[in-house]
């Protein structure tokens, strides 16, 4: 199965509130020995398929993505309570850049025997070292890992081994959330009612069309460039975007698809979106904080951006549920904790894993004010300062929006390699310009993406 994250407006990276073939493994995934571990010496409780046990001691490497340079007292914090619990144990503890080369260079890293005991890991490389063998199978190591979490967000993180079978590899941790977020006092110019906000992704496409003609161009609805759509609002809408074993793209045999990409030609046209802005990079962040557009972005760090920057536009900024549309809940790829099956002391990164991931320490940053993340977690989620929130302020009730929607959310989001969005985009934004009907589009979008998966892209 490929690796799930959307591009565009939804992301599940931690963000500042104010900032807008060696070792003998043989690629396998499950089977009797536990841990694929070949020349690498491993902590021999992590071999058979049984539950793991041994001692919590001895040192192990706790490894991060680009986290250390803000939040050291944070983790500094969990590495001390967790040497206090386990005398016998040391965590050292440190922390990747994050680059692009991230997932080549841990595959490098578990190839030469390297990989760190327990590693912070995106999407991509979860699939790609749960392929490989490089994650321990919770299933069969730690049968009552998922117990703590989101239910649809537990079951939904599940990787495809080397054999084809799907199995939890990755605990996970935290993640972005998204809501509605919009201009108020440019809705109700539009003769549309703040109050009642669109429930679907073509109902917001309607109220767009309204806003185009009120506006007549003083504003607008949203950015035209595709990329910062798609595949989110295909996903939403319940559009078949993969096939079901990931091998080929197949939105181009759904007619939602055909009617989204109808709808935001409709939209270029009518004046929704600047003219400018269909093959531009530009934030729609900056344009919503000029107070010419009328839905800002989905992530609710977005309305801490504004608070700052653009405290008027702040205060005529209402927050409503995303649309839950076809889908009937929201997605979320959440950051993931794993622990290497190659480990030489795998009883101890389980347990540093786990107590890191549980209720309580998710919480406690999720509490920093200088990030805004949403844990993993059920208790965490349920607690008060998520669903007791007194504040009326758009950033109070998205915060308590988000929570809620989290219980439901799953992990299952659609990756898209930067190649196929790249392809998605081109074809869409030339049937925007009237080159190309919606339906030859998408089929020319979905074959060139289709070639990239064959090339092993």
């Amino acid at each position: 199965m490929r690796a799930r994250t959307l591009t565009g407006t939804m992301t599940g990276v931690v963000v500042l509130a104010l900032t807008a073939a060696g070792c003998g493994l043989s690629g396998g995934g499950s089977d009797d020995s536990g841990a694929k571990a070949g020349d690498c010496s491993v902590d021999k409780a992590n071999v058979g398929s049984g539950k793991l046990t041994g001692d919590v001691k001895g040192e192990i490497t706790f490894q991060t993505t680009s986290l250390k340079k803000d939040f050291s007292k944070y983790f500094n914090g969990v590495i001390a309570a967790f040497e206090k619990a386990n005398p016998g144990a040391k965590v050292k503890w440190i922390d990747d850049p994050g680059d692009s080369t991230f997932t080549q260079r841990l595959v490098s890293d578990a190839q030469a025997c390297t990989l760190p005991d327990v590693v912070n890991i995106n999407v991509n490389t979860a699939e790609a070292l749960t392929k490989t063998g490089y994650l321990l199978n919770l299933d069969q190591k730690a049968p009552d890992a998922g117990k703590p979490f989101v239910p649809g967000l537990w079951d939904s993180s599940t990787y495809t081994d080397a054999a084809g079978q799907k199995v939890h590899s990755v605990l996970p941790w935290y993640s972005g959330g998204i809501v509605q977020t919009f201009n108020t006092d440019l809705l109700k110019k539009a003769g549309l009612d703040p109050a009642k906000p669109p429930t679907t992704v073509l109902g917001m496409f309607a109220d767009a069309e309204k806003i185009a003609k009120a506006s007549d161009g003083d504003y607008y609805a949203f950015l035209a460039n595709p990329q910062l759509r798609i595949p989110a609002d295909w996903q939403q809408m319940g559009v078949k975007v993969l096939s079901d074993d990931g091998k080929k793209f197949t939105f181009a045999d759904d007619p939602k698809a055909v009617q989204w990409v109808e709808g935001m030609t409709k939209l270029y046209k009518a004046g929704a979106m600047p003219r400018d802005s269909l093959s531009s990079n530009q934030d729609p962040s900056t344009v919503y904080g000029q107070g010419k557009l009328v839905y800002g972005s989905s992530n609710p760090n977005f309305l801490r951006f504004i608070e700052q920057n653009n405290p008027s536009v702040y205060k005529t900024t209402g927050v409503a549920r995303y649309m839950l549309d076809g889908l009937g809940h929201t997605v979320g790829a959440p950051q993931y904790i794993g622990v290497a099956s190659t480990s030489k002391r795998a009883a101890t990164a389980l347990a540093f894993a786990q107590f890191l991931t549980n209720a309580q320490n998710q919480l406690t940053w999720a509490k920093d004010p200088n990030v805004v993340i949403f844990p993993s977690t059920t208790a965490s989620l349920d607690d008060p300062f998520f669903q007791s929130v007194t504040g009326d302020d758009p950033f109070s009730q998205a915060r308590k929006i988000v929570a809620t929607d989290r219980k439901t959310a799953t992990a299952d989001e659609i990756a898209l390699t930067p190649g196929e969005l790249n392809a998605a985009t081109a074809q869409v934004q030339l049937a925007m310009q009237g080159k190309k009907s919606a339906q030859d589009a998408l089929n020319d979008a979905q074959k060139k993406m289709n070639e990239l998966i064959a090339q092993g892209s």
